[in-house]
């Protein structure tokens, strides 16, 4: 029996999916969340089926297609395709074996990966394998099997060039925007850095959300390396790419459970860097009570898993535990952040001094990692020079951008002003909570949202006096963030 193509106008974001009316769903004996084959001329695919209980929906006779199933199978409405049914993809056996708590073999992991990146597993299936990895941590064998998986299911970056370098923070930290002060001084130290960035998943923005700012982010495999060959570096989308493509959809699980499996997180970061053919890597993990990394021992621990890994991949991985104690930076949000990236490249006055050492510290780590004299001397010469914010000025040309002004950058016309209640010193600050509010506030989707900090850790402060400011693109989200600091604002004075 042949059912004629009804374009449904909705993707799902990942799987593939076609909806039965209800009276050819009994005909064909195929139930909710069966899986069926759907085929037009020498083209087929597995999909998964959800059935319509209104002809209104989709009439008797015909099958209703989301977009990932008509680009997939180059389908038009009112074509006509012929559906069986079929078996369940093979992983789901494996992801039920992961549940267990069992380990997985390099055929069961290549085989999910697989199914993953062809958009076979359904979002509950995608979400329980991400839940039996993050409750069942994966081995350091297994998750050796996952990287690699997931860097040869997609495309690589290839460059005729050695070293290249390349950088990542485990992330948990708000404000530590170090990638987009890095990556414009290796770059003018003439070193290739191809920088793939992810958006945010729980914090008030990514490098990905931040650069954007300031230029375009999404680009064509081809047109990244053009950047790179020509400046020496880039800061794009790694979603917009299709590096590692499994990956970015179990972050897209990750950061609506607001989860990050230990051993998702370590295949995650070595599968990119190996998909963009790097050869020396800067790990950043911040440490501390109040960090995603709440111990130095798991910050030990998680160091060795990153060496060994890369050691297997032949990499040179250099891992630096650094303070996770409170956020870093002034700028929290996009907008905020990008506009601290560019007072520090520009050595302006209000530039955030413990941004700035972090930065010289990554930085002077990664040139020493190339075999580069007098690191140190090197990286300071780069950043006083100008050099640094010459070289961020190509690369935001080279993306179609247009913002080198810090001061032109927009930021969220609505403004409140957090007050100390008592004299004292800052004790401490909640990362999550500040993350929290900034959120609140509307960051990242609006790229003006988010806080600016005018106190850190050991900060004396007097009573009445500013601890931060809230800033949003409407009133109604000021309105929020007002209900959610009566709950605590995240600072300690004592």
């Amino acid at each position: 029996m042949k059912l004629k193509v009804k374009d449904m106008d909705i993707a799902t974001g990942g799987p593939l999916v076609v909806i039965l009316n209800e009276d050819d769903a009994i005909k064909f004996d195929i139930h909710h969340m069966d899986r069926v084959k759907v085929k037009k001329g020498k083209k087929i695919d597995t999909v998964v089926a959800a059935i319509a209980t209104s002809a209104r929906t989709v009439p008797k006779g015909s099958i209703g297609m989301y977009e990932e199933v008509l680009k997939s199978l180059k389908l038009k409405p009112k074509d006509k395709v012929s559906i069986i049914l079929a078996r369940k993809p093979l992983s789901i056996e494996f992801i039920k074996k992961k549940l267990d708590g069992r380990r997985l073999n390099k055929r069961e992991i290549d085989q999910i990966v697989w199914d993953i990146t062809h958009n076979k597993l359904s979002n509950s299936e995608l979400t329980y394998f991400v839940a039996a990895c993050y409750t069942n941590i994966m081995s350091a064998r297994e998750t050796i099997i996952l990287t690699k998986a997931m860097a040869r299911h997609g495309d690589t970056l290839k460059l005729d060039r050695h070293p290249v370098i390349d950088k990542h923070s485990i992330g948990g930290i708000p404000g530590n925007r170090t990638t987009m002060v890095l990556v414009p001084i290796i770059a003018a130290a003439g070193l290739a850095i191809p920088k793939t960035s992810s958006r945010s998943i729980t914090s008030p923005a990514g490098t990905a959300d931040t650069m954007e700012v300031l230029a375009k982010i999404s680009f064509p495999i081809k047109k990244m390396k053009q950047i790179v060959m020509k400046y020496n570096g880039c800061i794009v989308w790694g979603g917009s790419l299709n590096l590692a493509p499994a990956d970015d959809k179990i972050i897209n699980v990750e950061r609506t459970l607001g989860i990050d499996a230990e051993s998702q997180l370590l295949a995650s970061i070595m599968a990119k860097k190996h998909s963009v053919s790097s050869t020396h890597i800067i790990i950043d993990i911040p440490a501390g009570s109040n960090s995603k990394v709440s111990s130095r021992a798991e910050a030990l621990r998680l160091k060795k898993n990153f060496e060994e890994i890369g050691k297997k991949l032949r990499k040179h991985v250099k891992v630096i535990i650094t303070d996770g104690s409170q956020p870093i930076g002034n700028g929290i949000g996009p907008a905020l952040e990008a506009r601290d990236v560019l007072w520090l490249l520009r050595r302006d006055l209000r530039r955030p001094l413990d941004l700035e050492k972090k930065c010289i510290i990554l930085a002077t780590e990664t040139l020493k990692l190339a075999n580069i004299k007098s690191p140190r001397e090197k990286v300071l010469e780069i950043l006083n020079s100008g050099r640094a914010y010459n070289k961020m000025k190509e690369i935001i040309k080279a993306q179609q951008g247009k913002v080198f002004n810090p001061d032109k950058i927009k930021i969220g016309n609505f403004k409140y002003n957090v007050r100390s209640s008592r004299n004292g010193i800052v004790r401490k600050i909640s990362n999550s909570i500040i993350s929290k509010i900034a959120r609140i506030a509307g960051a990242p989707a609006n790229k003006g949202a988010g806080i600016y900090l005018f106190k850190h850790v050991n900060n004396k402060v007097k009573k009445g006096e500013k601890l931060f400011a809230i800033y949003a693109e409407s009133k109604v989200k000021i309105n929020f963030v007002k209900e959610a600091l009566k709950i605590g604002n995240g600072f300690v004075v004592k």
